[in-house]
């Protein structure tokens, strides 16, 4: 008994999952909520979008005092005099008198620097650092969307496998059936060895099919795996089942119009235009007058003690303008450079938008198209299905051959694979639609 359990635990020590706890199924909205809190694309972004805030404080920074307490201490020896050229002419009685001594000198203070005027630079600075903390946000959003979407399209990969899973798993035990039959009317004498062999074949040709089935599934898996950030190998489940849950549409120009209002592309796109167009009057600000103010309070002593004895204090204001008025054409060559980089920014954001048309169309044809696919599946389904109880009862009695029956399990495997390909089909485009017009994907936004 011992050995028994010894035995056990080795081999599910050996096993491939042993290292994997069980954990409960994961619905589509934990999958979801997983990738965003872990997957790499959306931390990136995050980043992105900190690094940027901390961008706009430098920037806003720059419209503020900048204050400094500064100082410095100080001793030298400086032999200057001795080397004189008219250093030969002081009488000999003074020349013993100026040996050069070692000094200190010390010093403290505040500086000051404060902006005056800047003609509108610093103010643009800062809008402009803003907009790009706009246009980083939208594109965030936009980041997340993809991600929800790919995770949305994973998890329908494994549940599409699955089911197509179950359709190749009945169908085997159609053919097992059959073959029972096959099996008993020889025996009976009223059906020939052909019959048993052929059933046999159709058994057997199943096993590669159902082998490719489960391939299916586990690169499936592994996709979504890889987009929750786990182990390739990890052997997650998940919980559902790949159904049809229509979704009122309504018009193809009402989902266009939302798709330019909501579509997150298009609002970053929209952030880089207000963007080129603060650079442009960054640019035209170039040659403009500035002000700015640099102020000193503190004390320059030589002996310490003598710190904060007004006698030692220094002080001064200055105050500095700049107006450039010849820049040999730099101005000009900035204007140009922004001017064309706006022009830029609005045909791309107007090729955008034609882009997002064209998406929501071909996603809304796709559903609509895949809609009809289902009803006619079912039909054909249903068809298929009384054929070949039909069918099986004809050869119990005699009046069908294997090959009927066959066929007609080919046919109802045939249409369950065409229903479950298209609802898969209508709910990626679903999906895709919602996707395209900024919407949420899930019936339950996961934040």
């Amino acid at each position: 008994m011992m050995q028994r359990i010894l035995i056990l635990l080795l081999a599910a020590a050996l096993s491939p999952t042993a290292g994997w706890a069980q954990k409960a199924p994961l619905t589509l909205e934990d999958a979801v909520r997983l990738a965003l809190q872990r997957n790499p694309s959306i931390l990136v972004s995050q980043d992105e979008l900190d690094e940027l805030k901390g961008k706009i404080t430098e920037v806003r920074s720059s419209a503020y005092p900048q204050v400094a307490f500064q100082g410095y201490g100080m001793r030298s020896r400086d032999p200057m005099i001795l080397n004189s050229s008219s250093f030969d002419k002081v009488p000999e009685e003074f020349r013993n008198a100026l040996v050069p001594s070692p000094s200190n000198l010390f010093e403290i203070g505040v500086n000051l620097k404060q902006p005056i005027y800047t003609a509108g630079k610093v103010r643009t600075a800062i809008r402009l650092a803003e907009e790009s903390l706009s246009e980083k946000e939208a594109s965030r959003e936009e980041v997340r969307q993809q991600v929800i979407f790919r995770v949305f399209q994973a998890f329908h990969d494994i549940l599409l496998a699955k089911a197509n899973k179950e359709v190749v798993l009945e169908n085997q035990q159609q053919r097992v059936k059959h073959l029972e039959q096959a099996r008993a009317r020889f025996d009976s004498g009223v059906a020939t060895q052909i019959d048993v062999l052929r059933s046999e074949v159709d058994v057997a040709n199943l096993e590669p099919v159902l082998i490719r089935a489960e391939n299916r599934i586990g690169l499936a898996r592994a996709a979504l795996n890889n987009l929750i950030v786990e182990d390739l190998e990890s052997p997650t489940e998940i919980a559902g089942t790949l159904d049809y849950k229509p979704w009122p549409m309504g018009s193809l120009d009402e989902i266009q119009k939302r798709a330019i209002d909501q579509r997150a592309e298009i609002q970053a796109a929209r952030r880089i235009v207000n963007e080129a167009r603060l650079m442009l009057s960054l640019a035209n600000a170039e040659k403009k007058l500035s002000v700015d103010l640099d102020a000193f309070y503190g004390y320059n002593v030589r002996e310490p003690q003598n710190f904060f004895d007004s006698d030692y204090s220094r002080w001064n204001f200055t105050f500095n303008f700049k107006l450039p008025f010849i820049d040999s054409g730099r101005k000009r060559g900035l204007v140009a450079q922004a001017a064309a980089r706006l022009r830029a920014a609005q045909q791309r954001l107007t090729l955008l938008e034609m882009s997002v048309r064209l998406d929501v169309k071909q996603a809304y044809d796709d559903m609509q198209s895949a809609a009809k696919a289902i009803a006619a599946a079912k039909l054909s389904v249903s068809q298929a299905e009384k054929v070949l109880e039909m069918m099986q009862a004809n050869y119990q009695y005699g009046a069908a051959t294997t090959l009927d029956v066959t066929d007609s399990q080919t046919a109802l495997t045939v249409a369950r694979s065409l229903q479950i390909s298209a609802t898969y089909d209508y709910e990626i485009a679903k999906a895709r639609l919602r996707l395209a017009s900024g919407n949420p994907i899930l019936d339950r936004e996961v934040n």
